[in-house]
């Protein structure tokens, strides 16, 4: 055998005793049995997590420093002992917790409110317009209200009018009114009967057509049949159309007025339809105009809309205020807060939920600086927060600040479990074969001498 072939077989069983030496070692690491190595300190580069040592020192890659992995010897870093999937427990210390400025509350049951905000219109109340119109055809001889916006009150006059077909049923009415004074003084009771009954016939057909009762009296002891008749306005309000003007001839079918009362106006909120279920009849709701601070008016939900808009996809949702001073004006554009009560139950504040896909996940605070990831069900939103079904108990304590930082380190520290991070090379032994007996660290193995050479 030469000294080139006695060479090369020292340097393989070095090496072989160099593996057999280290793979305990490894086992203890990878293996389900032994988890001694595993709960000592690691350390990973900042810039490259996955590289991962059991000593400090730098990292092949960029050189940076390797910083410790906090938490990583423990329990919380071991793979498939995270509470919520794809987190880990996150463990930081009093420093390094007012560093990032973590701050965390209790989470309290208390009365919850939920809280619709969005803008209406102010809209005339349908059921009181009136419309002013005649039963017959007509000459507009003198208009009393001549132009659009006017206020009217109960009886006041709107416009004074010629019909010839009136004329004749005034004439009619007082020859009936004459025979019945004549015929009430005979002895036969048929007879005068009969003419009451013709003069009552007489009345209503006047009635019919709308004239005043005071002016039927004013016909009678005038005795004298009026040209013009006057039509009065039967509600209070404000003309919010006019259809006539002096001399026109009207017809049954037009429209003379119209005549709103604003004393009670209509709020036509826009509501999307994801928030309709919180919607209910006689929830109260309040309404404010941007350019008058401090004046608020309230009053119920009375109609919900049955159909959907399809350019806006939202729901008109009426409400009932009270306009005493007329302050609303119809088209106006006011906002609107509806409020629903949703009794007692566990409130969370919106900057504790973090919503990660579709699941919610809040960090525990569960003392000593250890912060557990918990995913929650939530309920409806309210002021500021949200209302909690399930996942919290009163009492415990969430994070609700630097929570994207806390998430950002629990989903890696999952990550590098899940990559078996807690395997780190056995110390001494991080890159390439061992030395080959006779070799120091930093020297190189003297050359193999050439083939046939002896010494």
């Amino acid at each position: 055998m030469t000294t080139g072939t006695r060479r090369r077989l020292v340097a393989l069983l070095a090496v072989l005793l160099a593996l057999a030496a280290a793979g305990p070692a490894c086992r203890r690491h990878g293996g389900s049995g032994d988890l001694s190595v595993a709960a000592k300190a690691l350390y990973h580069c900042p810039m490259h997590p996955t590289y991962v040592s059991d000593r400090p020192g730098t990292c092949p890659i960029c050189k940076m420093d390797l910083v410790p992995i906090e938490g990583a010897a423990g329990k919380d870093a071991l793979p498939g002992e995270g509470v919520v999937t794809g987190r880990a427990m996150v463990a930081l210390s009093p420093e390094r917790r007012q560093l990032l400025g973590v701050r965390s509350e209790p989470v309290a049951r208390r009365r919850l409110e939920r809280t619709i905000r969005t803008v209406g219109r102010v809209a005339v109340d349908e059921r009181r317009i009136h419309h002013v119109h005649t039963k017959y055809e007509a000459y507009v001889e003198h208009l009393y209200v001549n132009f659009t916006g006017q206020m009217v009150h109960r009886g006041d006059h709107l416009a004074a009018i010629y019909s010839p077909e009136l004329v004749a049923s005034q004439q009619e009415y007082l020859l009936a009114y004459r025979a019945q004074q004549r015929l009430a003084e005979s002895g036969i009771a048929s007879v005068a009967r009969g003419g009451a009954d013709l003069l009552e016939a007489a009345r209503q057909r006047l009635l019919f057509w709308d004239v005043d009762p005071g002016q039927i009296e004013s016909l009678e002891r005038s005795g004298t049949v009026q040209r013009t008749i006057d039509l009065h306005a039967e509600r209070p309000g404000y003309v919010i159309q006019k259809g006539v003007v002096h001399g026109m001839r009207v017809m049954p079918a037009d429209i003379l007025f119209d005549i709103a009362d604003l004393s009670e106006v209509w709020i036509l909120a826009d509501v999307y339809e994801q928030d309709l279920a919180v919607v209910e009849l006689g929830m109260p709701a309040s309404v404010t105009l941007p350019y008058q601070p401090g004046r608020k008016w309230r009053g119920p939900v009375t109609y919900v809309n049955p159909t959907v808009e399809p350019g806006t996809r939202t729901v008109k949702v009426r409400v009932e205020v009270a306009n005493e001073d007329f302050a609303l004006k119809p088209d106006m554009f006011a906002d609107v807060v509806l409020r629903r009560d949703l009794g007692e139950a566990l409130f969370v504040p919106d900057s504790a939920v973090l919503k990660p896909g579709d699941r919610r996940l809040v960090f525990v605070d569960k003392g000593d600086g250890q912060l557990e990831p918990r995913e929650v069900t939530l309920g409806s939103r309210v002021d500021e927060g949200y209302q909690v079904l399930s996942g919290l108990e009163g009492g415990e304590r969430v994070v609700t600040s630097a929570n994207f930082l806390i998430d950002s380190e629990s989903s890696l520290k999952a990550a590098l479990g899940s990559m078996g991070a807690a395997t780190p090379p056995p110390a001494g032994h991080e890159h390439g074969p061992a030395p080959t007996p006779g070799e120091k660290a930093g020297e190189a193995s003297p050359p193999a001498p050439a083939p046939g050479h002896r010494h």
